[in-house]
């Protein structure tokens, strides 16, 4: 399983929160505490929204750890909201097209989890993608195809019902297709106002998803980091945490499942 940070508040230099940290999002991309993965090498990347609505973004497959550029960029960069995401693959190959997070006009998204049995259902699940958002897509792993099959269900208008709607269709594929393994999704979206982090799972054994108020905004994050005794909050499974620049609110997250 993957790890990732997400951040909304005042202007911050992302190696405050990426590198500098004890268990730090870099230190969990070659020792996570919670992962069933404990080195997530498989690459990683950045998003970040500065003075124009759409995000800068920056992917590599180079582990976290030994990505020169990686470390630089959260050195110069300061932005009051960004994501980022250290990779273990469960589907698709190790390529830049693989790493998160995915952009898409304003939206940044990323994704720890799987759809089960993914390989049996590629051909179906890359079906739920509209023609018009098919050739964005560049990579072959489960993560991007969510994202577009989203896009493709009005992702721009209704975030939520939109990431539902396109969960309740895969667990449709893959039950005509047999398969009981589980599908998971602990992702996080932004649109440069909002973070909405999502963690659910068809087996209620959703990976795990934390919160923290921090004294300039909002941390997200698969694992806590920072200094012993600070204050951490899981977000339940089946919720949806959406947060602006200084308030959040928890909804359910419900997905329709087959009958």
């Amino acid at each position: 399983m993957c790890r990732f940070l997400a951040y909304s508040g005042e202007p911050v230099f992302l190696d405050t929160l990426l590198i500098e940290p004890a268990s730090s999002l870099v230190s969990q991309s070659f020792a996570a505490r919670e992962a069933k993965t404990v080195v997530n090498g498989d690459g990683c990347g950045l998003g970040w929204y500065g003075a124009r609505p759409e995000p800068g973004c920056y992917r590599g497959t180079l582990p976290a750890w030994s990505d020169a550029n990686l470390a630089s960029l959260c050195h110069q960069v300061s932005a009051p909201m960004f994501l980022a995401h250290v990779r273990s693959a469960t589907s698709g190959e190790v390529s830049v097209a693989n790493c998160h997070p995915f952009a898409a006009g304003r939206h940044l998204f990323m994704h720890n989890g799987q759809i089960g049995g993914y390989d049996r259902v590629r051909r179906s699940i890359e079906a739920m993608i509209p023609d018009n958002l098919y050739a964005r897509r560049r990579g072959n792993g489960d993560s991007e195809a969510i994202f577009l099959a989203a896009l493709g269900q009005g992702l721009d208008a209704e975030p939520v019902a939109a990431l539902a709607r396109t969960l309740a269709s895969c667990l449709h594929i893959m039950q005509a297709s047999g398969i009981e393994q589980a599908l998971r999704f602990t992702a996080v979206l932004a649109d440069g106002q909002t973070l909405r982090a999502f963690r659910w799972a068809s087996d209620e054994r959703p990976p795990s998803l934390y919160w923290r108020r921090l004294q300039s905004g909002i941390a997200i994050a698969s694992e806590p980091f920072g200094d012993t005794g600070d204050t951490w909050q899981t977000i339940p499974p089946g919720c949806v945490m959406t947060a602006g620049r200084d308030n959040m609110v928890f909804s359910d997250f419900l997905v329709a499942r087959p009958a």
